[in-house]
């Protein structure tokens, strides 16, 4: 077994692995305990697995997760923390913008006694109208939505006993809510600030379109965390494996119920609404109406089901399909 696991989900980011590799090497050649890199390439388009095939015939730290398509990023996630044999984990991201360097602080907390610690990109380097105003928005309402008062819960660059975070099932798009989830198990959770550094190579995969993602996670999310609050013998109890069913929400719908379905909700409300308003006073289309707000209804509540039998199977219905797996024998 290791001492620690270093975990990092790359999606085309053939130019960054290797620096990235190099500097992570510089690192824990100070740390001296045992330690394991394992990158998991999310499906990548570009020579990023053929990169890291090269290094993991040279190196016996590094191991490679591929999957056999793009999964997400908290299904890399998943899979690392399943791989990883550390005792302390490690996750950041893969575009050379975390920096190693931050590490050993991160374990350093772990040691007085915490069980996750949380970097705090403060001084940000990203965009101010795509990437920071939704971030702050973001993390003061799931900040309100989780009570747990972390500054920046997008940051992937956190370190964790081993022994909570594997119990913390993750699917869909949950990283983000990976502190609130560690709080319901028990963790102890901390937060440092953190280096960012500036994207130079590569393309950022996030943009304003995932505020209206956020919004509907924070929503599930609500009705997860009160179901996980209440233990997993509750939620087998009111909640069976529907293994079938489950794979329907988790593959079919993108590993998102909520997302799917949420869309068609907004619309059939806001429509329905619009016209019971609007043509209310002539007794016209008042049955369309009604019947367009409650399919609106009935979408959101069918989303959120599917984000209970999700969650239930997060466990046992995995949201990714590896590849290849490759570690070098030392």
């Amino acid at each position: 077994m290791f001492f620690l696991s270093i975990i990092i989900p790359v999606y085309n980011e053939a130019d960054n692995v290797r620096p990235l590799f190099e500097k992570i090497q510089t690192v824990c050649q100070t740390i001296g305990d045992g330690y394991e890199v394992l990158f998991i390439d999310d499906g990548s388009m570009d020579e990023t697995f053929t990169v890291l095939s090269e290094l993991s015939e040279l190196e016996p730290q590094l191991a490679v997760i591929r999957f056999k398509e793009n999964a997400g990023q908290t299904a890399a996630m998943a899979a690392g923390f399943e791989f990883a044999e550390g005792q302390r984990i490690i996750s950041m991201d893969g575009d050379l913008q975390n920096d190693p360097s931050d590490i050993p602080a991160l374990l350093a907390k772990l040691d007085e006694g915490y069980d996750l610690v949380c970097g705090w990109r403060k001084e940000r380097q990203d965009k101010f109208v795509t990437r920071r105003i939704p971030s702050i928005v973001a993390n003061w309402i799931i900040g309100k939505v989780t009570g747990v008062p972390i500054h920046d819960n997008g940051c992937s660059l956190k370190a964790y006993r081993a022994s909570i975070i594997k119990q913390v099932p993750l699917y869909g798009e949950m990283h983000r809510f990976i502190p609130a989830m560690s709080t319901v198990a028990g963790a102890r959770i901390a937060e440092i600030v953190v280096t960012h550094h500036p994207r130079h190579l590569g393309k950022s995969k996030y943009g304003l379109g995932r505020i209206w993602r956020v919004m509907l996670d924070i929503i599930a999310f609500q009705l997860i965390i009160s179901v996980f609050r209440q233990g997993s013998n509750s939620l087998k109890r009111f909640l069976p494996k529907w293994g079938k069913l489950a794979r329907f929400f988790m593959f079919q719908c993108k590993r998102r119920p909520l997302r799917v379905f949420g869309p068609f909700s907004t619309m059939g409300f806001t429509l329905g609404s619009i016209l019971l308003i609007g043509l209310s006073k002539t007794n016209t289309m008042v049955g369309a109406s009604i019947l367009l707000i409650g399919g609106g209804i009935l979408a959101f509540c069918f989303g959120l089901f599917g984000e209970l039998v999700s969650f239930a199977n997060a466990k046992h219905v995995k949201d990714y399909k590896v590849k290849t797996f490759l570690r070098r024998k030392k």
